[in-house]
């Protein structure tokens, strides 16, 4: 992705230089990645089960809190993901102001560790995620890494502006309503069919970074869009449970599968229409 030179947001939250207010996952081991997993690109889901599970590990959780200086590859990573957000801001700034609305910018984090949000303590294994108790996108950025070396994806730079717009778009999807309602929809549901509401959710927020993919085509680099497919392909719900325990079970999916998400990003890249991410009317 070109972002060398252009402008960079002002909502980044820096907090990578001094790490603590979460639970630390020390060693990690199979629990660390299966929370990582559960909870990645903002499931609800994950982040409830998470405490449990770090509960499980025996004593490995525990507070830390430690400074430290930022390498020059930690600095130029935040200046890449200042840029991506600046992107983001733009275009779906725009957006909303042709569909006659307005748009609020929210903040992104950047920690090592752990980290005290609204929604709760979080760490690292917890994977990226969206708060919309306070409308702040958090993000370790060793979960690449892991993406990469555990879960065969290709990595590269764009990878991380797809995981960033994912999370953008469930800030659009609190702007608008969607997961609110969502939720409502959950009540007194079976489990399956409230699981396929989460699904659904997960895969408008695919196509919504694919919306902004289509807008910020200029800045692309041949091979961005691979990228992106390939992180998609990864974390999608039935790759992750055959890695993890050999087999899938298709009622317990909560993001969909390597497919879907695959589909709904190329979708919204595609069509560029914010109106097209009907994914509750299809994934029923």
């Amino acid at each position: 992705m070109k972002w060398q030179g252009r402008r960079q947001s002002d909502n980044v939250e820096d907090r990578r230089s001094i790490s603590g207010g979460g639970k630390a996952i020390i060693g990690g081991g199979v629990i660390g990645i299966i929370v990582l997993l559960l909870n990645v690109f903002g499931g609800e889901t994950g982040q409830q089960i998470a405490p449990i599970l770090e509960q499980m590990q025996g004593g490995q959780g525990q507070q830390t809190e430690t400074a430290a200086p930022l390498s020059k590859e930690d600095e130029e990573m935040g200046n890449f993901v200042r840029v991506v957000l600046a992107d983001n801001e733009d275009i779906w700034s725009k957006i909303f102001a042709e569909n006659g609305m307005t748009y609020e910018k929210p903040k992104l984090v950047l920690f090592k560790g752990g980290v005290q949000t609204a929604c709760g303590g979080a760490s690292s294994a917890s994977g990226p995620f969206y708060c919309p108790g306070d409308r702040k996108v958090y993000m370790d950025l060793g979960f690449f890494e892991e993406l990469k070396s555990k879960f065969g994806a290709k990595g590269g730079d764009f990878a991380i502006a797809y995981v960033i717009a994912h999370e953008i778009g469930h800030h659009i999807q609190t702007l608008l309503g969607t997961s609110a309602k969502m939720r409502q929809e959950q009540q007194g549901k079976s489990e399956a069919e409230a699981n396929k509401l989460s699904v659904a959710l997960e895969l408008q927020a695919d196509f919504y970074a694919g919306v902004w993919a289509h807008y910020n085509q200029e800045n692309l680099d041949a091979g961005d869009i691979e990228e992106a497919l390939s992180a998609a392909n990864a974390v999608g719900d039935d790759a992750i449970q055959s890695k993890m325990q050999g087999h899938v079970v298709p009622d317990s999916f909560t993001h969909g599968t390597s497919e879907q998400r695959m589909y709904w990003f190329k979708k919204g890249y595609k069509t560029g229409d914010i109106k097209q991410g009907t994914t509750f009317q299809e994934i029923r």
